[in-house]
C-alpha cells in the first residue's frame, strides 16, 4: 500500500531548511535534463522524503512519500481557509498519484475542524496521525513515573490544551489509571463546557482553569499538546517539574536549558523504529528512524496494516483506538522509546535522578512507604546520582565525552590493578592515574601509614610556624634517593607546580630569563608550564603566555645547540621520554649530550620526571638510563603512592642559594598546602616500597616482556604503526590512515548525482572551497582519532581493560599500569589487545 504524508515547518528556520531542499532538488534536475519552466514554477508541496520500501518488524510492506507544504502554523493561522484549500489540493495530487492514504502532519490536521473537512473533500482516506502521537504522549509519562519510581495515585498532571483532541484523550487514558489531572483549557471558557467532555464519574478528580498560572506552584508533571504553542514559560515550572511536549510548535517558551538544569522537557509525540524496521536505501546504518513524528508514523502503520481507512479525525479519539494503534505500532517495530529531550536521548539517570523533588520522605505525597531498593538498585541509583552531579557540578562536556565514548562509569573499589565499578565488574587498569599509581591503587604500606599518622594526632601543616617533622625527613630521604648533589627540596601539589617553581628557581638564579622546550612536550597546564607545553592545543586560549620561551624539535640535537649557543638562556626543560607527546623515546645519548650542551652555554638543564620518574621506565629516574643529573628535577604523581597530592623540585644548594639565599628572597616561592607532613608521611612510605628495587625491577621485566608480545601482535595489522616505551612506560601508535576519504566520497557522490554537480564546487567561492577543503582534512584526522578511540573503548567493554590515549596524540594509546603488574595480567592484556586487533581489522589500511 502507498502513503502520502503533508507536513508542515514547525518553526522559520525548518522552512528555510524545506526552501534549501527545495532549490537542491530542482537544481539536480535542471542539471540533468535542462531548464524547463515547469520545472521553476510554483509548487503547493515540497518533496522533501521517499519511503521507497519500508519493512516493518512483521515483514510487512508499504511505501510513500512525504511532501511539505511550506507555511509554519502561524502563517496557516493567517489564512486558514487558503491553507485548508491548500491541504486538500495536496490530498488529491495524491490521489491522482495512486496514493492509498494521506498523512496530515501537525497543524495541517488542525485546520479545516482538525481534519474534517479535509477528509470529507479527499479522495482517498486521511488520518491525522494523533491517536498514536496520544499514545506517544501517554507512554511517555508512563515511563516517567517508572523512571522515579513513583505511584501514578500519588501525583497530579497538569494536562495543557484540554479539550483538543490529542490532550482530550490522553485525560480519558489517565483518569481511567486512576490519576487526579488539572486540565488548562483556553481563557474564558465555562468550567461546565469544559466538563461536558468528560464522564461525569470522573468530574470530582479535576480541577479546571484558563490559566496554566493556577499550577505552576503546585504541579510537578505536566502534559502539552496546544495547537497555539509558547504556552509554558519554563522559568516559572518548579524544581524537578518534567514537561511532555507534544505539541507542534512547541508549548515549552525557548529558554537557555542551562538555566534550567533542574528541570526536563520531553519530546513528546514521538516514536522510534527498532533496528528491525527497514526504511528503504539505507547505507552505512543511517536511515530516518529516530524521533519521527508519530503522525507520521501512524500513517505509516496504517499502510502496512493494509488498512486504507479515515482513523484519526475530528476531537474525540477513542481510547480504545488509541491504545490500539500504539500495540499495532509495537508489533510492526515502533515504540515511544527511547525519549529524547530537543532532539537528544534522555538517559534514565537523569530522569531518576529528579526524584527528590517529587517525594516526601519515604513516603510520595503522603502515601504508603515505598518499597526498599536492592542492593542492585542502589548501586544504580548512585551510579545515576553521581553522573548527575558531576555533569551538574564539575563539567558537562566530559560527561557527554565520557557517555560517547562508553567510559561513563563509576568504580567503588580499586586494589592492586584492579578497579570494581558499581555494577561488580573488575577491570584491569592500564591507566593508573595518568602515572600516579605506580605502586596500584590503594597500596596497603601506604595507606597504613596515612592512617597511623591520622591516629596519632600529628600536626599536618606547621610548615611555616616550625620544623615540619616528616616533611624534613622527606627532604632528606629524597635528595640521598636522587643523588648529584642536588640538596634542597621545594614541596608543592602537583606536577605543575613543580615545573612552575622550577622555572621561576631557574629564572630567579640565572641573569637570563630565556627558557627552550621542546615541541610537543607536556608540563602541565598553569600559566608557566602551559608556555613550555609544546601543543598549540593546549594553549590557543590562554595567550599571551609567559614570554621569552622557545622551542625546538623533539630529539634534535643541532637545535638544542642553535637555541643556546647565544649564552642567553636561563634553563632548557626536558622529559626524559615524551610521555603526553605520545611515549616518544629520543635517541641514545639525548640526555647527555643535552647536558653537555647545558654546561657548554651556561644554562641550566631542567629534568621533568613527573611521568618516567618513581620507577616508571625501570629506573628510579628515566635519566639513570644515561647517567645524568638535571640541575632541577620535577617530581610528582607516584611520590606519594598515587593517595596524597604532592609535588617536588630538587636543586643544588648553590644555585637555590642564587634564587633564594637572601632575607629578601628566602620566601619569594611558597605555597599554603604544599609541604604538609601527612603528604610527606606518604611520600617516605612510597620511598620504603621502592627501597629493595624489586618493584623496579618488576617494571622493566614485565613491562619488556609485554613490549616484546605486542609488538609479535602488531607485525600482523597494518594499522599499528609501532609499539614503543620503556620499562612499564609504554604506547601503541596508531596509523589508521583516511586521508583523502572524505574528498574521493565527494567526488563519487557528486559524479552518481544526476547532472553535473562538479560544475557547482567549480563555481564555489575561493574562500568557501578553502574552507571546505580544510574541513575535510580535519574530519580525515578526526576518523583516524575515532578508530583509536574505538580501539579504547573495545578493551574497555569486550575485555574489562582499562586504557586511554595521551593528552598531545589522539592516535596514541597508554599503557602505564601500576608496576606491580603481574606477567599473568600482562599476558591477558596481550590477548585481549590482539582479539581486538582481529576485531577491528576489516580495513588493513
Amino acid at each position: 500500500m502507498r502513503f502520502g504524508f503533508i507536513a508542515h515547518p514547525t518553526s522559520p528556520p525548518l522552512k528555510r531548511y524545506v526552501k534549501m531542499l527545495d532549490l537542491v532538488q530542482r537544481s539536480s534536475h535542471d542539471f540533468q535534463s535542462g531548464y524547463s519552466r515547469d520545472l521553476w514554477s510554483r509548487s503547493n508541496l515540497v518533496p522533501f522524503m521517499n519511503f521507497d520500501r519500508v519493512v516493518s518488524a512483521n515483514g510487512s510492506e508499504a511505501k510513500g512519500e512525504v511532501r511539505y507544504l511550506p507555511l509554519t502554523a502561524e502563517e496557516m493561522l493567517k489564512d486558514p481557509s487558503g491553507s485548508l484549500r491548500r491541504v486538500i489540493e495536496g490530498a488529491e495530487i495524491y490521489a491522482s498519484e495512486g496514493v492509498d492514504i494521506v498523512g496530515l502532519g501537525g497543524f495541517t490536521s488542525i485546520v479545516g475542524r482538525r481534519g474534517a473537512d479535509v477528509a470529507a473533500a479527499s479522495p482517498v482516506p486521511v488520518t491525522s496521525g494523533n491517536s498514536l502521537t496520544a499514545y506517544a504522549g501517554y507512554r511517555a509519562l508512563c515511563q516517567i513515573l517508572d523512571w522515579m519510581e513513583l505511584r501514578p495515585n500519588d501525583h497530579r498532571v497538569a494536562i495543557v490544551g484540554y479539550p483538543g483532541s490529542i490532550a482530550l484523550v490522553i485525560a480519558r487514558l489517565l483518569l481511567e489509571e486512576g490519576l487526579e489531572l488539572d486540565l488548562v483549557h483556553r481563557p474564558g471558557a465555562s468550567a461546565e463546557d469544559m466538563l461536558e467532555h468528560l464522564p461525569e464519574r470522573w468530574h470530582n478528580r479535576v480541577r479546571l482553569s484558563g490559566d496554566i498560572g493556577d499550577f505552576y506552584s503546585e504541579d510537578r508533571l505536566f502534559i502539552a499538546a496546544t495547537s497555539a504553542g509558547g504556552i509554558i514559560d519554563p522559568s516559572r515550572l518548579l524544581p524537578g517539574s518534567i514537561v511532555i511536549d507534544v505539541a507542534l510548535p512547541r508549548d515549552v517558551s525557548e529558554h537557555d536549558a542551562a538555566t534550567r538544569d533542574d528541570i526536563l522537557i520531553v519530546d513528546g509525540g514521538c516514536v522510534t523504529a527498532s533496528d528491525k524496521v527497514r526504511m528503504g536505501g539505507e547505507s552505512l546504518n543511517l536511515s530516518i528512524k529516530q524521533q519521527l513524528n508519530a503522525c507520521l508514523a501512524e500513517t505509516m502503520i496504517l499502510a502496512l496494516e493494509q488498512r486504507a481507512e479515515i482513523y484519526s479525525i475530528g476531537r474525540t479519539l477513542e481510547t480504545e483506538k488509541v491504545l490500539a494503534i500504539g500495540e499495532i505500532a509495537q508489533r510492526h517495530g515502533f515504540a515511544p522509546d527511547p525519549l529524547a529531550s530537543y532532539g537528544r536521548r534522555i538517559e534514565p539517570a537523569h530522569v531518576a535522578s529528579l526524584r527528590r523533588y517529587h517525594c516526601n520522605g519515604h513516603r510520595l505525597n503522603g502515601g504508603a512507604p515505598t518499597p526498599s531498593p536492592s542492593a542492585g538498585d542502589l548501586r544504580s541509583r548512585e551510579h545515576h546520582d553521581t553522573a548527575l552531579r558531576f555533569r551538574r557540578h564539575i563539567n558537562p562536556y566530559l560527561a557527554d565525552f565520557l557517555q560517547m565514548l562508553h567510559c561513563d562509569r563509576v568504580f567503588e573499589k580499586a586494589k592492586g590493578a584492579v578497579l570494581t565499578d558499581t555494577e561488580g565488574r573488575d577491570y584491569l587498569d592500564f591507566v593508573a592515574g595518568y602515572g600516579c599509581l605506580n605502586l596500584g591503587h590503594n597500596p596497603p604500606a601506604i595507606t597504613g601509614a596515612l592512617q597511623d599518622f591520622l591516629s596519632g594526632d600529628n600536626p599536618n601543616f606547621v610548615q611555616y610556624v616550625s620544623f615540619p617533622k616528616q616533611t624534613s625527613l622527606l627532604a632528606e630521604r629524597l635528595s640521598a634517593r636522587v643523588g648529584g648533589g642536588l640538596e634542597r627540596v621545594f614541596f608543592s601539589n602537583s606536577g605543575t607546580e613543580a615545573v612552575e617553581a622550577a622555572l621561576k628557581l631557574a629564572r630567579a638564579a640565572s641573569p637570563h630569563d630565556r627558557i627552550v622546550h621542546v615541541q610537543n612536550s607536556y608540563h602541565g597546564k598553569t600559566l608557566g608550564a602551559l608556555s613550555v607545553t609544546g601543543r598549540e592545543k593546549h594553549q590557543r586560549f590562554f595567550r599571551p603566555l609567559v614570554p621569552g620561551v622557545e622551542a625546538v624539535p623533539f630529539d634534535d640535537l643541532d637545535a638544542i645547540e642553535n637555541a643556546l649557543r647565544g649564552g642567553d638562556v636561563a634553563a632548557l626543560i626536558l622529559e626524559p621520554i615524551l610521555g603526553e607527546g605520545g611515549v616518544l623515546v629520543p635517541s641514545d645519548g639525548y640526555l647527555k649530550s643535552a647536558r653537555t650542551l647545558c654546561d657548554r652555554y651556561g644554562a641550566f638543564l631542567i629534568l621533568d620526571e613527573i611521568q618516567t620518574g618513581m620507577g616508571r621506565t625501570g629506573r628510579f629516574l628515566a635519566s639513570e638510563w644515561e647517567e645524568v643529573q638535571a640541575d632541577i628535577l620535577c617530581l610528582s604523581k607516584s611520590l606519594s603512592g598515587g593517595l596524597m597530592p604532592i609535588g617536588a623540585t630538587l636543586t643544588r644548594a648553590d644555585i637555590w642559594d642564587r634564587a633564594y639565599g637572601t632575607s629578601d628572597r628566602f620566601l619569594a616561592h611558597s605555597s599554603t598546602f604544599g609541604g604538609g607532613n601527612m603528604a610527606a608521611t606518604a611520600a617516605l612510605a612510597t620511598l620504603d616500597a621502592f627501597e629493595d628495587g624489586a618493584i623496579i625491577a618488576n617494571a622493566l621485566d614485565v613491562g619488556e616482556s609485554l613490549r616484546t608480545r605486542l609488538r609479535e601482535v602488531a607485525v600482523n595489522f597494518p594499522f599499528i604503526g609501532e609499539i614503543r616505551g620503556k620499562g612499564m612506560m609504554l604506547a601503541v601508535a596508531f596509523e589508521s590512515d583516511f586521508s583523502g576519504a572524505v574528498a574521493a566520497g565527494a567526488h563519487e557522490f557528486a559524479t552518481r548525482l544526476p547532472g553535473d554537480w562538479h560544475m557547482t564546487w567549480k563555481f564555489l567561492p575561493d574562500q568557501i572551497r578553502q574552507n571546505l577543503l580544510d574541513a575535510m582534512r580535519h574530519f580525515e584526522g578526526t576518523l583516524g582519532e575515532m578508530f583509536c578511540m574505538r580501539f579504547v573503548t573495545k578493551l574497555a567493554q569486550d575485555h574489562a581493560i582499562l586504557t586511554f590515549l595521551t593528552a598531545n596524540s589522539s592516535t596514541v594509546i597508554r599503557l602505564q599500569p601500576p608496576l606491580i603488574l603481574t606477567h599473568e595480567q600482562a599476558g591477558r592484556f596481550a590477548t585481549a589487545f590482539e582479539e581486538t586487533c582481529r576485531d577491528m581489522s576489516t580495513f588493513l589500511n
